[in-house]
């Protein structure tokens, strides 16, 4: 017997469609059945790479005695967070307001209108440790809901008022300028850890955004290069295959938590491909090279959309598919190659009798930062990952989220643009299509989320659509192709008329036409992605730029003066903003270059340019354009100047290179 998951597209939601749980997913059904019954609903968020949520899952949800329980006192309701952002954010700010803390898996009761009354995150089976088990806190909010239920309402008012404090945030008089941005900066500096790199100690994020930031501001200092080495050298690092894990246990980068999301496989490649472009370091670059080795082979749909998440766990064991026994490295690499390579490679990934991993090894490098491997070090490279293939692989969450998509093109396109690669970008272009062809309906409206099994579902939210302005607008930098920039237009758009709140500025979550929850709530915070704000406002500048629109750029000051206070003071909260505060701080630089150039290409590409946009190869409309067509020159402008026509690469790069 099945519930009513198994109709889902969501990977997440239909792995507990054989639960005795009587699982509703999110929507009209399960409010209804809570009002007729007269019950609590009981919502459960998480997402399928989740290592908590299956371990809840196996100890509660797939017990009979404990679905029995559930099933008799609520009406239970599954919620895959990554498809319904909207509703895991709202929920997930009540269950910070109640508890100080938040994550998942998620668990909040509802009254049948939806308002949280109370909530918390794993519960175990067995209470432990002070916690209730699972079923103790079932019996004890449904006593309360019987007996106590003015004081069970008032708490859900309450609540309810208190949420969505970020949307109610008015405009300041003043955008974060330089003065803001340097202290931001050392801010970010009195938070690093000169040992290993990173910001605070375990657990460790890669926190991509900050990096990037600092990068844009004071360029490749120690920071910087200590963190992405460390990280780059550690078992967050899939050293055979490419790619990083979401995070690391400890604070030297060793222990990760072995899932793979492509957020950020997008945003980690994308900092490690600006690095290269500062440093010229090659082993930065290595790591652009895997990780979009690693995305096109392991989460790639043949048609070009990428995928969303590979799972922690294989055979129902953490980290079983990646870690190696240090026999096993040794007969696996001497049996491809030699003994003395065998011992090397052992040496190289830091592989040693007892492990450093719960009696195995997490393949790491001890040399922390010496990355690129001598050839007999790849050859035992290619054994091992030939080796691991033949392992049961970890479950892949096979929906394409619109979002993460972008997130991934715009890096693609960036590092396709900064090395030539055509490769790189004829895959760029393949996404783009997917996008354009499977999420976005008839109409225009583009969705969230698509599965082959069901196509797709869900309307966009307002990071979809400004992740979208962003990767349509540097794929059509990459390509030279002008319809990517009138897409980019169209999304921009419709951003606009769905998302933008017109009381105070900045971008709600869902657009006009979504379903009304508790609260529209309005995406602030750079977290693990970029929030929808912050990608709006470095969107709009960039693509206002490009195609000579002022009132993009006039929409992303508004998001800075809804943001800009907080930003300032919590930088790494708000570091991609911050990155739209560099730009409107510095200005803008637009270069247009007509004619078949590829000299004065290759000038532009030479470098990070990170305020720069560039418009070539087919003439737009864009007035940039204007009165350059056929002169076979470059055009370099800044706050509404511009330079004389560059006709040779030195020429270029005068013009280019920053007056001290």
């Amino acid at each position: 017997m099945t519930n009513r998951l198994a109709d889902e597209t969501s990977p997440y939601l239909r792995q507990h469609a054989d639960n005795p749980v009587d699982w509703y997913p999110w929507g009209d059904e399960a409010f209804a059945a809570a009002r007729r019954r007269d019950r609590p609903i009981l919502l459960s968020v998480g997402y399928s790479s989740c290592h908590w949520c299956h371990v809840m899952a196996h100890e509660s949800f797939e017990d009979d005695a404990t679905a029995a329980v559930m099933n008799e006192l609520f009406v239970n309701v599954k919620v895959d967070r990554e498809e319904r952002p909207d509703v895991d954010a709202i929920y997930m700010e009540a269950v910070q307001a109640m508890s100080g803390h938040g994550g998942w898996p998620m668990t909040v009761f509802l009254t049948p209108d939806g308002r949280p009354f109370f909530g918390g995150t794993y519960f175990p089976k067995v209470g432990r440790g002070g916690m209730l088990s699972f079923t103790e806190l079932l019996a004890r909010i449904d006593d309360v809901w019987r007996t106590r239920r003015a004081d069970l309402e008032g708490q859900a008012d309450e609540l309810t008022e208190a949420i969505g404090h970020l949307a109610k945030l008015g405009p300041s008089d003043d955008v974060p300028g330089p003065v803001q941005l340097d202290t931001a900066v050392e801010r970010l500096r009195g938070q690093f850890d000169p040992e290993w790199g990173g910001f605070g100690n375990a657990l460790k994020f890669p926190q991509t955004m900050s990096l990037d930031l600092l990068l844009r501001r004071v360029g490749a200092d120690e920071v910087v290069t200590t963190t992405l080495d460390a990280m780059a050298s550690g078992g967050i690092y899939d050293h055979l295959g490419g790619g990083f894990a979401r995070y690391a246990t400890d604070r030297a980068w060793l222990v990760p938590h072995f899932e793979k999301m492509l957020y950020d496989q997008a945003l980690l490649a994308r900092v490690y491909l600006h690095a290269w472009q500062v440093t010229g370091m090659r082993r930065y670059l290595q790591v652009v090279e895997e990780t979009i080795g690693y995305v096109h082979r392991d989460l790639r749909h043949p048609d070009g959309g990428l995928f969303s998440a590979e799972d922690a766990d294989s055979e129902g064991v953490e980290g079983r598919f990646y870690v190696f026994d240090h026999d096993e490295l040794v007969e696996v690499v001497g049996a491809a190659t030699d003994e003395a390579t065998a011992r090397a490679a052992a040496t190289w990934y830091g592989a040693t009798p007892e492990g450093n991993w719960e009696g195995t090894t997490i393949l790491w490098r001890p040399d922390r930062g010496d990355l690129e491997r001598p050839e007999p070090i790849e050859q035992a490279r290619r054994a091992l990952l030939a080796a691991r293939a033949r392992r049961v692989r970890p479950g892949l969450d096979d929906k394409v989220l619109t979002e993460w998509n972008a997130l991934w093109l715009a890096t693609l396109a960036e590092a396709a643009f900064a090395t030539g690669r055509q490769d790189w970008l004829d895959d760029a272009v393949a996404t783009a299509e997917f996008l354009v062809a499977h999420l976005q309906r008839a109409d225009g409206r583009w969705l969230r989320s698509w599965q082959a099994d069901g196509g797709a579902r869900h309307l966009a939210y307002a990071a979809d659509h400004a992740a979208l302005v962003d990767a349509f607008t540097r794929l059509a930098e990459a390509s030279g192709d002008p319809r990517w920039l009138e897409e980019a237009v169209s999304v921009a758009d419709a951003t606009i008329a769905l998302f933008w709140d017109d009381a105070n500025g900045g971008l709600f979550t869902t657009g006009s036409d979504a379903e009304a929850l508790v609260t529209r709530p309005k995406d602030l915070l750079d977290n693990a992605t970029p929030a929808a704000n912050s990608l709006a406002a470095v969107a709009f500048l960039r693509l206002g730029a490009l195609v000579g629109d002022t009132s993009l750029a006039d929409r992303a000051v508004d998001i800075l003066r809804v943001a800009g206070g907080p930003a300032s003071r919590h930088p790494t909260a708000f570091a991609h903003l911050l990155a739209a505060a560099d730009l409107l701080a510095e200005g803008v630089t637009e270069i247009v270059i007509d004619g078949d150039r590829d000299d004065l290409l290759g000038v532009v590409r030479s470098a990070w340019r990170p305020r720069a946009v560039v418009a070539w190869g087919t003439p737009g409309s864009s007035p940039l354009w204007e009165g350059r067509v056929g002169t076979d020159a470059a055009y370099v402008c800044r706050n509404g100047a511009c330079d004389l026509p560059a006709r040779t690469p030195d020429e270029l790069t005068a013009q280019l290179t920053p007056t001290p």
